[in-house]
């Protein structure tokens, strides 16, 4: 690795080590088997300590991509299929949802996504998690989105008409 990625690994661990002082829950979705061997250490120590914390839950999408989720989620499942541990028949939307990375997340899918900065896109980001989610599209930059930018994506949100699929809520 180039010596800017060294620093950022550095970062990453000192980041992480400060939460344990913090009372902030801490979980990493992505796949970190491609990290440093140091920070897949110092991350796997910070979930495991801050598991039974009660109060903030952050969640760090670090070598995330929503295609990896997908996949990595289908590949569990189809090896508990050969394994003997499942049944095709049981496989739905419910157990595809608890092999996914973001199964740490005890929040429902997001209702409404903002996206800064003029991209009209995604970008490979909760794929699955966002399939009902409303999409809010702005020029403004993301150090620039304030509290006036906000108001306005959610009086945008407002007046839409959610359908799940078929359904007007």
């Amino acid at each position: 690795m180039g010596e800017e990625v060294d620093f950022l690994m550095q970062l990453f661990e000192e980041f992480f080590n400060g939460f344990l002082r913090f009372g902030v829950r801490v979980s990493v979705i992505g796949c970190k088997s491609n990290l440093p061997m140091t920070l897949q250490k110092c991350i796997a120590l910070t979930e495991e300590t801050t598991k039974g914390y009660k109060g903030l839950h952050l969640v760090i999408a670090l070598n995330y991509g929503g295609y990896y989720d997908i996949l990595q989620s289908t590949k569990n499942i189809v090896n508990k299929v050969m394994n003997g541990l499942l049944h095709v028949e049981d496989i739905n939307k419910t157990l595809f949802e608890q092999e996914l990375e973001s199964k740490c997340v005890s929040i429902p899918n997001p209702d409404l996504l903002i996206r800064t900065g003029g991209e009209q896109r995604v970008s490979n980001f909760l794929l699955w998690q966002l399939a009902y989610t409303e999409f809010y599209f702005t020029n403004t930059l993301f150090p620039d989105f304030g509290e006036k930018d906000l108001k306005k994506a959610i009086l945008n949100f407002q007046q839409r008409h959610r359908r799940f699929g078929g359904r007007t809520y």
